[in-house]
């Protein structure tokens, strides 16, 4: 990569996990742009604590969205040198109950990364024959959870998307890798009620959450370090599942 300062985009950046990896690439050296759907003000707040970072909004749900995404990109940062697929969606609820448009809007994600990502590749990261891809997935994408059955297929297709695309772009500087998170105290965990809570304490060996920091530490490693790492799913979930 070049000497003039590299550029990481985040999607879903603007909370949780996302937010966190906004962070730690920002601690990289990188210049981050911060995607959000919904969560402009989050989005903001963090672009503005950070040094030089940018937001940026699309709906990854619609193509055209993402196609103005990626023309944007161009005009304000101009390159993109490792993109962080973390953006989801999800819908709890039992397969028997779950409606078609719920399934929909769970399943679009998977589609809207494989698409964002297609771009990216395309417009920046093929013409320099460098960049890094780093797909957020799931321990629930391995272990199946009751109540998410799209979002689990979701987030084990982000993991054998990671496999294939790494081994479709064999021979170039692009590594292709997967983070697969535990149960992490977000915003989404802590509205679990306590029994609940107690149940997923009992299966995790190290008695405790993991913090969106200790999975972002794993994507700035990916994203800076991990020049040996390639198709590869690394689990961060305190021992819960191991691969």
């Amino acid at each position: 990569m070049s000497d003039e300062k590299r550029v990481a985009l985040v999607t879903g950046g603007g909370t949780g996990i996302g937010a966190a990896c906004c962070r730690a690439l920002a601690a990289e050296g990188f210049r981050v742009g911060v995607h959000y759907r919904s969560s402009e003000g989050k989005a903001k707040a963090l672009a503005e604590s950070l040094d030089d970072a940018f937001t940026i909004r699309s709906d990854l749900a619609v193509p055209e969205e993402t196609d103005a995404l990626t023309a944007e990109l161009k005009d304000v940062a101009g390159r993109v040198d490792v993109l962080v697929n973390n953006a989801g969606f999800n819908v709890n609820a039992p397969m028997l109950s779950m409606k078609l448009d719920d399934y929909d809007a769970v399943a679009s994600m998977g589609r809207g990364a494989w698409y964002l990502t297609k771009n990216i590749l395309r417009r920046f990261m093929l013409r320099k024959k460098t960049g890094r891809i780093i797909n957020i997935s799931s321990v629930v994408g391995h272990t199946g959870n009751p109540g998410q059955i799209p979002y689990t297929m979701v987030k084990a297709g982000l993991d054998a998307f990671t496999k294939s695309l790494s081994q479709e772009l064999a021979g170039r500087d692009i590594l292709v890798n997967s983070v697969a998170p535990g149960f992490i105290d977000t915003e989404m965990t802590e509205e679990l009620p306590e029994e609940v809570k107690a149940a997923i304490l009992a299966r995790i060996p190290q008695q405790r959450m993991g913090t969106p920091e200790e999975v972002a530490d794993v994507v700035a490693f990916l994203a800076s370090r991990g020049n040996y790492v390639n198709g590869c799913v690394i689990h961060v979930n305190g021992g819960m599942f191991g691969g």
